[in-house]
């Protein structure tokens, strides 16, 4: 599996979910609620074993850091987009993350207002 070509199109569906979202009612402004959207991935496997170290090896590459809690792997702003809208950016961590579960990922998508 080429998890580098997966990143690419995650990043490249969570940009066009983004952009196109801004577009359609805000005429391409970034105007709107300000905030923040990420993907999360919740690992499969425990962090000692072979398995796990695996995963989070491959979590790693593909450019996802541990989270606070120390239990899954985020991926601040998927999108790439430089806007503050919450609600274009959280469209573009909503795509990533459905690709990503196509790809056999637990991925979700997060958000929060600032």
């Amino acid at each position: 599996m080429d998890y580098n070509a997966i990143r690419k199109e995650a990043q490249a569906l969570a940009h066009k979910a983004g952009k196109d979202w801004l577009d359609k009612w805000y005429g391409g402004q970034d105007s709107g609620a300000c905030g923040f959207a990420w993907v999360n991935i919740r690992p499969a496997n425990k962090g000692n074993t072979k398995a796990g170290k695996e995963e989070r090896k491959v979590l790693r590459a593909m450019g996802f850091e541990l989270d606070w809690t120390g239990k899954e792997f985020q991926w601040w702003n998927p999108s790439g987009l430089h806007v503050q809208n919450v609600d274009a950016l959280h469209q573009g961590a909503s795509a990533a993350a459905k690709y990503l579960r196509e790809q056999g990922f637990s991925a979700y998508a997060g958000m929060r207002l600032d």
